[in-house]
Formats: C-alpha cells, structure tokens, sequence
C-alpha cells in the first residue's frame, strides 16, 4: 500500500490555541504537497473512548493509503508508547491508549509499529506535545514515501480498549450510548444489523433513561417537531434523536452520565 498523500487530523485540542496549526506547519515543512484534512478537533478534553468511536467511524471513507493522525493523548510524556497501526488500506498514527483499539478489532491489521526511530522525530522532544514533535513528523515522513518499517519495531500487543457490547437476552436487545454529536443526537452501541433482526419478530419499543420510543423511525422528517425517535444514524447504530431539538435533554438522565447509559430495544413491548 502506497500513502496518498491525505493525512487527516482527529485530536481534542480546540481551535482556540495554536496546537492544530503546529501541527500543521510541521507536516509542511517536511512535506508541502501533504493534503491535511480535520477530522474534529472537538473532542471532550482527554477523552479517548469519544475520539476513538469518531475515528472509527470516519476513517474508512477516506481513500486508500490515507494516514490517520490521532492525537487525544491523557499519557503524554510518560510510559505510553507512540505507535502506527498498517491495515490493509490505511495507516493510523497516535498514542498506544486505547484510541486505535475499535480499528484493530474490526479491520484487517498488517502490522503495529512502535515508533522509536528518532531520526523521524524533532530534533527536541517535548513531554508535552508529542503530536508536534512525533506523531506529525512520522506522519510527514510516510505520506512521502519513507516505509514505515523504518518507523520503529514490531509489537503485538496493543492497548485494548473496553468496546460498548450489545447482547440479547430473549426479546430484549441491550447496548448503551457511546456518544453525544454536536446536535444532541445519542449514539448508540446497537448495529442496524441487530435491529433489523428483531423488526423481524414483532413491533418494537426502546428504552433509554426515563424515555420510551414507539418503533423505529427511517428519518427525523417522520416525527413531529420536538419528538423523540430512534433510527439508524450515518454510522449503522441504532440513534437517538428529536426533530428539531436534542435528544440529549430529553431522556432525564445528566449530561455527565448520558455516555453509558443503557438502551434497550424490546419486542412487542415486553418489559
């Protein structure tokens, strides 16, 4: 697999400080026809299981050969490991916490890397910013064709992180919210696939903190203004939504407690 020159950037820096357009100008500066595209860099601060589910959904429907760089990055300076994940059609580049795990889980894995060929880094290396002085040039360097065997050493055991699960049990499907998007919408661990199954059986109720939803909606167009609905979102899960509102606000449940809270799709209203 040949890099495309595309390297798309996934951190929780803000754009309030100059962090992101380092960044930027260190990849430049080693490679100026480097295409840099954002991803986000809006996630909650330190917070690797939301980067992760945003670039697991995001990354595949970039080009092949696309390089993934991750920065949300808690560890920095201490014992964490920088690493490059190769998978059939991508490389992914960030710190060993976690933030790769749902890609390495689901994808078709080449190889793991640990980065530690410093004559790819800065000549300085901050304890700070590891995304300017390592992640960055190590993504500047492959987008230009350096192999990335010369990156580092082979490892094998990357840092798992613990996966939202969706189980059955008899008519009751259960997953949990694993992310709040920018419009208030919950994300949900439930794969259409599951959904589909149980349409299958009978009608369907879903409960998520004090809400009950009537069946599966195919659009936010369906309901009235200011409902709540479930459908399939973008990303193939089971969503939670209002028309025109935010579903966030409406299931009772605090802000700080929404990710993680359980949602189950029952057949026939058994409860």
């Amino acid at each position: 697999m040949n890099p495309s020159g595309i390297i798309t950037l996934t951190t929780d820096f803000g754009l309030s400080d100059p962090y992101v357009g380092i960044m930027k100008g260190v990849i430049l500066s080693i490679n100026p026809e480097a295409r840099i595209i954002d991803i986000t860099h809006h996630v909650s601060a330190g917070d690797i299981g939301q980067a992760s589910s945003i670039l697991f959904d995001a990354y595949r429907f970039f080009p092949e050969g696309t390089i993934h760089l991750g920065v949300v990055d808690p560890g920095v300076g201490g014992e964490r490991r920088p690493i490059m994940v190769i998978t059939g059609s991508h490389f992914l580049i960030g710190p060993d916490n976690g933030l790769f795990w749902p890609v390495i889980f689901a994808d078709k894995v080449v190889k793991l890397m640990h980065l530690t060929n410093e004559s790819y880094f800065l000549s300085s290396i901050s304890r700070t910013f590891h995304g300017r002085d390592i992640f960055a040039p190590v993504a500047a360097h492959v987008s230009r064709g350096v192999s990335p065997l010369e990156m580092g050493q082979t490892i094998t055991d990357p840092v798992r992180l613990d996966l939202p699960i969706c189980e059955q049990e008899g008519d009751i499907l259960r997953g949990s919210i694993i992310r709040v998007d920018h419009f208030g919408n919950l994300l949900t661990s439930i794969p259409k696939k599951d959904v589909e199954k149980f349409f299958t059986r009978g009608s369907l109720l879903i409960r998520v903190g004090d809400a009950t939803i009537n069946g599966v909606k195919g659009s936010y167009s369906e309901a009235k203004e200011g409902e709540l609905i479930s459908l399939i979102g973008s990303s193939d899960h089971l969503e939670i939504a209002v028309n025109r509102g935010r579903a966030c606000d409406g299931i009772g449940v605090e802000s700080a407690r929404l990710v993680g809270t359980r949602v189950e799709l029952i057949v026939d209203g058994k409860c």
